[in-house]
């Protein structure tokens, strides 16, 4: 049974092993690959690109967008409605949101939008994204995985100077302050997202479920591990970051899954993410999963006070009103 994949971040290093085990173990399914950059002069899109080359009966589809542009996004889910409307794709299975940002050397960076980079990036666009896309899956449901990480939990990473938490004033999660301490604040602002991400899974679910159209459609935050080769720990990250890559978490890996086993490289944990996606097994599974096991996220993720309180301004950040979704109950 066929279905359309919609993946972001489709070129990052957890992205490419997923989506070659997505075309090796899946080739039934149409693939909407998202890209910053779908140039040919970008190295980690040509890298896409020669994963894809394994497979020439493929279905694959490499389309440029920048998840910091807000309209940009709104663009891209409407062509995509209208492309299915129009026979050109078959309805969806499944939108895997893998894009992400953090920057741990600067002071908190905004979008055009006037929203924090990490936020906009790694959340809010992918809200608008999914509540655009979400009345054209197939009529017997599919699955939304968007992307957790330990550091939505107080004490969860050893990167943490200062606990996640959601604050009073959700505008400080847009334009967090400036603070002299770039690393740490910046790795806190990034769990703040992660924390955002995992609450905001929990009231769609719910929303979903009350829907008779879209109660067969499942999402999930997964956490996919630590990994120890991922680009994102050379880019807006301090100087010491890549030797520490380098010199310490690549060759002492098997050590360290001692005390983390969350710990791994990219490849196993691409070929992971593919699986409650698109795996029947999964296919009734909602709520959170660390690796392929199903969780509890953190306490504060399932305060639902603060889930609702972030449902409603992740709408607002979005820009996603009653007309733009099929999800209507969400506005009630």
């Amino acid at each position: 049974m066929t279905g359309t994949v919609i993946f972001t971040g489709a070129n990052a290093s957890l992205a490419i092993p997923a989506i070659d085990h997505l075309l090796n173990k899946y080739p039934e399914y149409e693939l909407i690959l998202t890209v910053r950059d779908a140039s040919e002069s970008d190295v980690n899109t040509n890298r896409l690109r020669k994963v894809i080359s394994k497979y020439p009966q493929a279905k694959t589809h490499i389309r440029q967008l920048d998840l910091a542009i807000l309209s940009s996004v709104h663009e891209l889910a409407e062509n995509i409605v209208q492309e299915i409307e129009d026979g050109k794709h078959p309805p969806i299975k499944a939108i895997i949101c893998a894009a992400y940002r953090w920057n741990f050397v600067q002071d908190p960076q905004s979008t055009i939008d006037g929203l924090n980079e990490t936020l906009q990036i790694s959340h809010v666009s992918h809200v608008a994204l999914i509540l655009r896309l979400i009345g054209n899956f197939r009529p017997e449901g599919g699955r939304i995985l968007v992307f957790s990480s330990d550091t939505h939990t107080p004490g969860g990473s050893s990167g943490e100077r200062y606990p996640p938490g959601i604050p009073q004033d959700l505008d400080l999660l847009a334009k967090p302050p400036v603070y002299e301490d770039k690393f740490g604040r910046g790795f806190q602002v990034y769990a703040n997202v992660k924390l955002t991400i995992t609450c905001w899974m929990h009231v769609l679910n719910r929303y979903l479920l009350k829907d008779p159209n879209l109660s067969h459609v499942t999402a999930v935050a997964m956490n996919p591990g630590n990994l120890v080769d991922s680009r994102a720990l050379q880019v807006n990250t301090p100087w010491w970051y890549p030797y520490m890559q380098r010199f310490f978490l690549r060759p002492f890996e098997p050590l360290l899954r001692l005390a983390d086993p969350t710990l791994r490289t990219a490849a196993p944990a691409g070929i992971d993410v593919t699986e409650p996606a698109l795996n029947p097994a999964y296919a009734a599974e909602r709520g959170f999963f660390t690796l392929l096991k199903k969780d509890q996220s953190s306490p504060e993720s399932q305060d639902e006070e603060k889930q609702q309180a972030l449902w409603a301004k992740s709408l607002e950040w979005a820009r996603i009103t009653k007309d733009d979704t099929a999800l209507k109950g969400a506005f009630e």
